[in-house]
């Protein structure tokens, strides 16, 4: 028997929960192979995603955070069932390509990539899709570009759409657009290249930030979907993602 891998934060509720689970799966047995049971916070379980970007595992998250928008709820005595009939979520992050001094990185984001101006001064950035503008010149504190796996996150803070997780599209929304100051964004197709200039690098510096990994003083951004990474999450069968999101559409909505 091939027992799951329990990957934990260093917190006390975190070490609590794994010391329990470890404790249940001695006595009964989860048949699941390639199980990754994540114990944390979202940023535990994106940064774990990342760690096993090239694996064929599954995740399971059991949330010790905040929010846990990614995570499920602990039961000890639901634990097994829920392991067992989890069901399967599958995503692809975003790519981001930074050209940065004549270097050029390149990092996933599971969430969003966003750009965000680095001093007192608005951004001054122009975005393509594919070949064709969006936008030639946006002044904003930034623009973010959101998976619809993180578009409740974020995204929604800056009055980004919800997208539907079967929706095929990527979110462009602005941050605190002052011209044109009443552009609301773009969904745009998930197959599309976004390509994000800094107009003024030297005078408006940029940085680019995909979920928590910050490159300053970025002058050209690339983002696309990355569909040769797909990272299967597990969700107890009431609390799908899906689900979750469609909650948040439905607070928005009453809000």
């Amino acid at each position: 028997m091939i027992e799951p891998i329990i990957i934990s934060d260093n917190n006390k509720l975190s070490l609590k929960i794994k010391s329990q689970l470890e404790t249940v799966i001695k006595t009964n047995p989860i048949t699941r192979p390639n199980l990754v049971v994540v114990i944390g916070g979202d940023g535990f379980m994106l940064h774990t995603l990342k760690k096993y970007k090239n694996s064929s595992k599954l995740f399971y998250g059991i949330n010790s955070g905040n929010y846990g928008f990614l995570m499920n709820k602990f039961s000890k005595k639901l634990i097994i069932k829920n392991l067992s009939k989890a069901k399967i979520t599958s995503i692809s992050p975003l790519e981001m390509v930074v050209s940065n001094k004549k270097k050029i990185k390149k990092f996933l984001a599971i969430n969003e990539v966003s750009i965000l101006r680095q001093s007192r001064q608005a951004a001054t950035l122009s975005i393509k899709e594919n070949s064709k503008f969006i936008i030639k010149k946006l002044v904003s504190d930034g623009v973010l570009i959101s998976t619809p796996a993180g578009s409740t996150a974020y995204n929604l803070s800056v009055y980004g759409p919800i997208l539907n997780l079967d929706s095929k599209k990527i979110s462009v929304a602005p941050i605190s657009a002052f011209r044109p100051r009443r552009w609301k964004g773009k969904i745009i197709n998930e197959k599309s290249k976004i390509t994000i200039i800094n107009l003024n690098p030297k005078k408006r510096p940029v940085s680019a930030v995909a979920d928590n990994v910050e490159i300053r003083n970025s002058k050209k951004i690339v983002v696309y979907i990355k569909k040769n990474i797909t990272f299967k999450l597990l969700y107890d069968r009431t609390r799908s993602l899906q689900n979750k999101i469609k909650l948040e559409q439905l607070r928005k909505d009453i809000s």
